[in-house]
């Protein structure tokens, strides 16, 4: 009888909520995008997990950058479907989706597109200002700490090495606390040593704060930081590699580059 069953205690809830599976952190279901008759993306499906690390690579004209750009919500796709959490992008307006990406989403690139005329502690605050809020002088100060620029918070770009402002550029990234942020070839200008520390900011991002990362590159050593690597060619996830290498990569690699 119903009145018999136990009653399950406050522990058993929580044991419970606690081994049900995390919604992905971004989800992609049967995304195209098509540029007239040429299909960049081609029905990709992916969920990637929270405070994951994902690299997603692949050969020129692979679809690796509308891939990411339609999974940030940079780019609408023709069809399919985008989440970021529980959000559905198509379902956004284009203000919704701004505030979204300002809020929730951390962006770097290749270029640092830092403003000159600004110093690093006012690069790493526009997030904050462009969303209307109180701009938290610790906070900036903390990321900037994070990255190693605590001490050249009054500095201009122009007065930084390249690896300073990509490290700037990062922090600006961070400073919302996204629960993602998307990299496009960050280390593409960096040298070697320079590239590692950059990776090592964005590894510590998903082992420390929990974040979740995905990274485009063309660079095996950046893919060998990452949890997961993901080959697209023709628009399409056609493998992925976990737990990656340096060696392993470049053994993929050829395969899907051939």
């Amino acid at each position: 009888m119903a009145d018999d069953l136990p009653v399950p205690s406050v522990d058993d809830v929580n044991s419970a909520m606690t081994s049900m599976p995390a919604a992905p952190a971004v989800r992609l279901d049967s995304v195209t995008r098509a540029y007239g008759q040429v299909r960049a993306l081609d029905g990709v499906s992916w969920a990637f997990p929270p405070g994951g690390f994902t690299a997603v690579m692949g050969p020129s004209g692979s679809g690796k950058s509308t891939f990411l750009q339609c999974a940030s919500g940079l780019d609408r796709p023709t069809s399919g479907t985008v989440w970021i959490g529980d959000t559905d992008l198509g379902r956004l307006r284009e203000a919704a989706l701004t505030r979204l990406r300002r809020e929730r989403i951390g962006f770097v690139f290749q270029a640092f597109n830092l403003i000159p005329s600004m110093d690093v502690e006012e690069n790493v605050a526009l997030p904050l200002r462009l969303g209307g809020g109180r701009v938290d002088r610790d906070r900036i100060a903390a990321v900037l700490g994070r990255v190693g620029l605590a001490d050249r918070m009054r500095s201009r770009p122009s007065e930084l090495s390249g690896g300073q402002q990509q490290r700037v550029a990062l922090a600006r990234a961070l400073v919302t606390e996204p629960e993602v942020v998307f990299a496009d070839e960050p280390t593409g200008a960096l040298d070697p040593r320079t590239a590692r520390e950059v990776l090592r900011l964005m590894r510590e991002a998903v082992d420390v704060a929990g974040q979740t990362v995905v990274l485009v590159t063309h660079d095996p050593v950046a893919a060998s930081w990452a949890d997961s690597v993901l080959f697209l060619d023709g628009g399409r996830i056609v493998e992925e590699l976990r737990s990656p290498t340096v060696a392993s990569v470049l053994a993929r690699w050829d395969g899907v580059a051939a």
